[in-house]
């Protein structure tokens, strides 16, 4: 019958990915997964149905009390030819494994903690908000906005000042299309499986003013999200978020909502509508 440390190990590589991800550093990410196993060899572990999913999230914590505790010491990060490749991963991880290098390593350090865990656990590994949202100790609408604005500042840092250009023509286009109540317009610039994603400030604050977009925690498809915007967001006024073109309705000017959007091949994919204090505070808005 197999021992605990027996399961543990044949969870190792995978939780070492996890870490390394995370730290971007290879000690730092064996440090944590004997760290994490410490922890486990002290924890009950006989009511624990999946073991890897726990081990998962017991190395995230480590890795987040790491994270947060970082003064100036840095260490090198991995060479891109170094990967961690055990053989027994699914294609997904080992083309993120491929693709993760050194300039996404450098990209991750500019991530706050809580966003970098969120967005390597949703993004790289797949794990839910609902199981995300304890680690980082925030609901899973929040754990979702941290994951979400991470990977708005990944993708900003990875492209060029022509697709930057780009972006912004489509945002203005789709912010004039809202304003004058062009239905088709708005259509056109939206992805057929758009996602608008608000948080529950902007939900309740949406509804009791006039005139603003009559928003819902989530909502998926072109339609959906045209009908939200059609006629509607007459008070946002163009801003860049996290260095990207996006919108921000600043009365007097402090901001008060930010409006960031995900654009792919000139069609927007997402829209994250942001009004929680301690959101707003973690965003770069330039009005």
């Amino acid at each position: 019958m197999d021992t605990l440390a027996d399961r543990f190990e044949s969870h190792r590589p995978h939780l070492r990915a996890v870490a390394y991800r995370m730290l971007g550093s290879p000690n730092e990410a064996d440090d944590a997964v004997q760290e994490a196993w410490l922890r486990t060899s002290r924890a009950d572990t006989t009511t624990v149905d999946n073991l890897g999913g726990w081990l998962t999230t017991v190395v995230a914590r480590v890795c987040l009390d790491m994270l947060r505790s970082r003064k100036s010491r840095r260490e090198d990060p991995l060479p891109a030819t170094d990967r961690i490749d055990d053989g027994t991963r699914p294609d997904r991880e080992l083309q993120l494994a491929d693709s993760i290098g050194v300039a996404m390593l450098v990209v991750l350090e500019m991530l706050a903690p809580a966003e970098r865990i969120a967005f390597v656990l949703h993004d790289m590994f797949d794990l839910p908000f609902d199981d995300i949202a304890p680690i980082v100790g925030r609901s899973p609408e929040a754990a979702r906005q941290l994951a979400s604005r991470a990977r708005r500042r990944v993708h900003g840092a990875s492209i060029s000042d022509a697709d930057r250009e780009r972006q912004r023509i489509v945002v203005e286009a789709f912010l004039a299309a809202s304003r004058d109540g062009d239905f088709e317009a708005l259509l056109a610039l939206l992805d057929p499986e758009v996602v608008l994603r608000a948080d529950p400030n902007a939900v309740a604050t949406a509804a009791s003013r006039p005139g603003a977009p009559l928003l819902a925690p989530s909502l998926r498809g072109a339609q959906a999200v045209a009908n939200t915007f059609n006629g509607r967001a007459r008070g946002a006024q163009r801003a860049l978020v996290d260095g990207l073109a996006g919108a921000a309705w600043a009365p007097g000017g402090v901001v008060k909502g930010v409006f960031a959007f995900t654009v792919e091949n000139g069609k927007i994919i997402a829209v994250d509508v942001i009004t929680e204090a301690e959101h707003l505070a973690d965003l770069d808005v330039v009005l």
